[in-house]
């Protein structure tokens, strides 16, 4: 082996034969109360971004349903001006037409 990789493998080897000794709980400076102090706020700032998103949800929802609906009436009330406007000046070209036959 080279000796960069000799060094590497004793990098390596020192630092898993160190890692048990920071994961014993005398080390860890917590307590089981605060675990459970933590794992209540961690519940709570859970429930608010759920909160927070079924709100956003429901605001987009409802800006769209009000935007597709008002288009909806747009729409339909032009179409059915225009329909209105088509019909008359057809009747009134084929009453123009029975008059003055070409």
């Amino acid at each position: 082996m080279t000796w960069n990789r000799k060094f590497l493998t004793a990098l390596l080897t020192g630092a898993l034969a160190a890692t048990p000794a920071f994961a014993l709980p005398g080390f860890s400076g917590q307590t089981a109360g605060q675990d459970m102090r933590n794992a209540g706020h961690e519940t709570k700032n859970a429930a608010k971004d759920a909160g927070n998103g079924a709100a956003t949800g429901t605001r987009h929802a409802y800006h769209k349903t009000k935007r597709g609906t008002k288009h909806a009436y747009n729409s339909t009330k032009y179409h059915t001006k225009r329909a209105g406007h088509r019909t008359r000046n057809a009747v009134q070209g084929a009453q123009d037409g029975a008059q003055n036959p070409q």
